[in-house]
């Protein structure tokens, strides 16, 4: 088994060796240019009375330069590439001691109305979220936080083989996730489709031969100056007809740069995204499902992306007033760039969003491969049959230091419902969200934080936080009947695995006392199957009368006047409870 933590330290250590090699090469080109550039300036100084040698110095000289450019180019991408790599493998190495808190916590994609994300700590400082995105595309975020709001319970073995398949390739993960980081891009693909698919074109389909024409009879042109067959004057003429000729469109052509100056380096940034997509061999459903989807019949989806994204570099040259003098006047370069450009938006613009989803997808699951690659000693769970019980041993949160943290087993029938008493403090808050995190987890196919599971799949519903709304108008009592009512309609339509901690909490102990009572009773007599916790004792009662409720416990002891837990999951009722010494212990009374 691979230890994570050595795998990093490695490649840090082989990482930063290549960045500090490609540094010193860079170094090296950049004197070989700059000496290039100095002898041959100095050569054409001394021969310019010998103007062939001198040309000739002077054309060697810049295909030199442009040799030692094109290399420093070349290299300079290779070093963004390496030092991402490093930060990679830096950030996984602090990750791994418990330091998270610097990333993005998601709060963006919190919704209170959801069937659990408020009450697991989903999303948030310290959360689940934070604590496993790697995403680094501007819509791969929102897409690995529906993958954890997405309570779906079909496929998940698929979901399961791909993240495993992820997880064995660390290598590759981690060079998609620097390919995607080294690209910062302004303009989210919704908006980049957006654009494309409301595109009109402009140009019309004559002018597809008209750049070529214009180009040859320009060559013809300047030939028969340069051969004084005709007069110099004429390539003057004639360069004054090619602006007119594109100057006819300039305002429309200067709107599309425009547009597509924002969108470029998306596109430069995803075609080498699928490439890398591309180029991989996967052997799980679910990713050669998406590859697939990125394979046309002729060309890859990366090299089409590569075609425009060309198109709109040659196309901003423009900006360049010798390029939009002359090559405007001369080849029509700005309408022969806008009309591939139209063309090529006419073809694929309803297809681009299908390419876009695909790159997600796989930004997304790298995070859930990375989760699991970091966890060698979490466990896939045994998918069951939905009818029948679900058994977890040594169960526990992931998010709680392994060191510290106390597992416990757990087992459910489907339709038993438990009710789980307990101290404060004793631990039953953390047990609750440490179930509902084992329900999510298991759905998405991740490996859970147990040493094994057999999994029942279904759904999950929580009401563990409430709060009232001034905005709303709505007290905190009245918002907690609105989620205890969202349950009960929902479970009519679905199976789901309910999760609550100490229901009306906003009203007196009497009527919450027959209140909770009533409302256990009608999701017992629906089928449901659960967890609720309280500190209401009589609730425990339902148990004698409704064989599917079972009761449950976290105890507290006061051993030489300190307060003790051991935070077990046990069989029966809480007997102590430890309000009132904790009040005397703090000196409050």
């Amino acid at each position: 088994m691979l230890d994570p933590l050595v795998y990093y330290n490695s490649k840090l250590n082989s990482y930063k060796a290549t960045v500090s090699s490609i540094y010193k090469k860079l170094t090296s080109l950049s004197i070989a240019r700059l000496l290039t550039f100095v002898i041959s300036a100095v050569g054409i100084y001394l021969t310019f009375s010998n103007w062939q040698i001198a040309v000739f110095i002077g054309i060697l000289g810049i295909v030199l330069f442009l040799f030692l450019l094109s290399k420093y180019t070349s290299l300079k991408k290779e070093h963004l590439l390496n030092k991402a790599l490093v930060e990679i493998n830096e950030d996984e190495i602090k990750i791994g001691s418990g330091d998270f808190f610097d990333k993005a916590e998601g709060l963006e994609f919190q919704d209170s109305q959801h069937y659990y994300c408020l009450d697991i700590d989903l999303f948030g400082r310290g959360s689940f979220f934070q604590f496993i995105d790697r995403t680094q595309l501007k819509d791969s975020a929102l897409y690995l936080a529906n993958i954890l709001k997405e309570n779906e319970i079909t496929n998940i073995v698929n979901r399961q083989n791909a993240i495993k398949e992820l997880s064995n390739k660390p290598e590759w993960r981690q060079h998609f996730q620097a390919t995607a980081s080294i690209i910062k891009v302004e303009t989210k693909t919704q908006e980049a489709v957006k654009w494309l698919q409301n595109y009109n074109s402009f140009l019309p389909q004559s002018i597809k031969w008209l750049p070529l024409f214009i180009s040859i009879c320009s060559f013809a042109t300047i030939s028969l100056a340069i051969f004084k067959i005709i007069p110099p004057s004429i390539v003057g003429y004639w360069l004054l007809v090619g602006l007119l000729l594109s100057g006819r469109y300039v305002k429309k052509i200067n709107q599309l740069s425009t547009n597509t100056d924002k969108i470029r380096d998306t596109f430069r940034q995803y075609a080498l995204l699928l490439n890398s997509i591309e180029n991989e061999t996967f052997n799980s459903e679910l990713l050669q499902q998406k590859q697939k989807a990125i394979q046309l019949e002729h060309e890859k989806a990366s090299t089409i992306l590569n075609q425009l994204s060309r198109a709109m570099d040659s196309l901003d040259n423009r900006n360049n007033i010798i390029s939009a003098i002359f090559g405007n006047g001369y080849f029509l370069t700005d309408l022969r760039h806008s009309y591939t450009i139209e063309k090529w938006i006419e073809k694929y613009s309803e297809t681009i969003s299908d390419w876009f989803e695909v790159a997600a997808f796989f930004d997304a699951y790298n995070s859930l491969g990375n989760y699991a690659f970091n966890h060698p000693n979490y466990v896939y769970s045994e998918i069951l049959d939905s009818k029948e019980k679900t058994q977890v041993t040594q169960l526990g949160h992931p998010l709680l230091n392994a060191e510290k943290r106390v597992d416990n087993d757990f087992i459910i029938e489907n339709q038993q419902f438990f009710i789980i008493t307990g101290a404060n403090m004793a631990g039953k808050s953390t047990f609750l969200r440490t179930v509902s995190l084992h329900v999510v987890m298991a759905n998405i196919g991740l490996p859970v934080c147990a040493k094994s599971s057999k999994y029942a799949p279904v759904k999950l519903i929580t009401s563990m936080r409430t709060s009232d709304s001034l905005t709303d108008d709505s007290s905190y009592f009245f918002s907690e009947l609105k989620r205890l009512k969202y349950i009960v309609d929902t479970i009519e339509t679905d199976s789901y695995f309910i999760i609550l901690d100490e229901i009306l909490k906003g009203t007196n102990s009497t009527d919450k006392a027959i209140g909770s009572r009533k409302f256990v009773e009608k999701l017992v007599s629906g089928n449901a199957t659960g967890i609720i916790a309280t500190h209401d004792l009589s609730l425990c009662e339902i148990e004698k009368t409704l064989e599917p409720v079972k009761n449950y416990y976290f105890d507290a002891q006061i051993i030489n006047n300190e307060l003790f837990f051991d935070y077990n999951f046990k069989k029966g009722i809480c007997q102590n409870m430890n309000a009132s010494f904790l009040l005397k212990k703090m000196e409050i009374i």
